[in-house]
């Protein structure tokens, strides 16, 4: 098959998604579920696709646990991002050294 073919079965796939939501809700949506589902979704998929890489990219559950709640507990309390990502980072490592 040629390069060009799934280029444009790509940006075919693309276009169908990115025109369904158009073409299917025409009026506001009035359902307090659906309104409430959309909003969430895409939190809940990133949560499925972060949480099992944060388990499995320090090779040990241990320590992968411990940067967790350490991030989790930070972000609780506002911290900016990047003390929460070093914090959580340097939890996991100092965990790894100690295990």
């Amino acid at each position: 098959m040629s390069i060009y073919i799934y280029i444009l079965v790509m940006a075919g796939v693309t276009y169908v998604i990115r025109m369904l939501p158009f073409t299917l809700f025409r009026q506001r949506i009035t359902s307090r579920f659906v309104r409430s589902l959309l909003y969430y979704l895409p939190y809940a998929v990133l949560s499925a696709m972060t949480f099992p890489a944060i388990f499995y990219s320090t090779g040990d559950t241990v320590t992968a646990a411990v940067g967790t709640a350490v991030a989790l507990v930070l972000a609780y309390l506002k911290l900016p991002l990047i003390v929460v990502a070093l914090a959580a980072a340097v939890a996991a490592y100092v965990t790894g050294a100690f295990l």
